[in-house]
């Protein structure tokens, strides 16, 4: 039997990147996956290349900033499988880069906190609301490297998001654990995605030189690495794995100078 069969996993940010690889992961692994991000029509192809897996998907066209867009993505699931067995809240924003501290803009500032940080408790309020029905639960959040070492990249907000993503995390795990929900997280390195293949692309030089600062590997990861890693958590496997969190950077080399 597949690991995930007769499971149900909501996947945010599920349109690209690592949300898609995830989405893609727990399909082939049986589950129905409802895939909740903004892009319609991202969204549909992800869902097409789910039905053909031979699983089951939904997509709903989400905003994870809007409260009730995300109640309405846990209450549609619930009404169409009746029940949620995990969840991975993996949509984000990269914000300013290169921008010193004091040069950030407040709107830039409120902008990423709302989708990297409050966004993702939005989303665990709700699902973890469901799965208390049933006594039993998952949730992975999707951090960053940022998430335990500072950037040396202009990169401020994000850095402090990913931080109390891991707080907030750490707390959520304690809040459920005995009420069989779990709750833990993954913090990639650079990996190939929206966010870092244009950057890639127009700056090569930059983004060898910061992998090479960040991983003992020396390449970009691939989102299906951390794919991998992220199923593990929601799985069986990992069942008294709870408010870890779970690198996925390719070894940590900490060379930040």
């Amino acid at each position: 039997m597949k690991t995930f069969a007769e499971k149900v996993v909501i996947v945010t940010g599920a349109t690209s990147g690592l949300g898609e690889a995830a989405a893609l992961k727990f399909a082939r692994e049986g589950a129905s996956v409802v895939l909740a991000a903004r892009r319609e029509d991202k969204g549909q192809a992800v869902l097409q290349k789910i039905e053909a897996l031979g699983a089951e998907g939904m997509f709903i066209k989400t905003d994870v900033t809007d409260g009730a867009d995300v109640q309405a993505v846990v209450e549609k699931t619930l009404a169409r499988f009746g029940k949620l067995d995990c969840a991975v809240n993996s949509a984000g924003i990269s914000g300013p880069v290169l921008v010193p501290v004091a040069d950030i803009e407040e709107t830039d500032w409120d902008a990423l906190m709302d989708t990297n940080l409050k966004a993702v408790w939005m989303c665990m309020k709700y699902q973890i609301r469901a799965m208390l029905k049933r006594g039993a639960g998952s949730i992975v959040n999707i951090s960053s490297i940022y998430g335990y070492k500072p950037s040396d990249v202009g990169h401020a907000p994000y850095c402090a998001s990913k931080y109390a993503l891991i707080g907030l995390s750490k707390s959520a795990a304690v809040d459920y654990g005995q009420q069989g929900i779990r709750v833990n997280v993954v913090s990639p390195g650079y990996t190939h995605s929206e966010m870092i293949d244009p950057v890639a692309e127009a700056q090569p030089e930059f983004i060898n030189a910061v992998v090479n600062r960040y991983s003992a590997m020396n390449r970009l990861g691939r989102a299906e690495e951390t794919a991998e890693a992220t199923a593990w958590l929601c799985s069986d496997a990992a069942s008294f794995v709870n408010g870890a969190v779970l690198p996925v950077d390719g070894g940590d080399t900490t060379r930040l100078y």
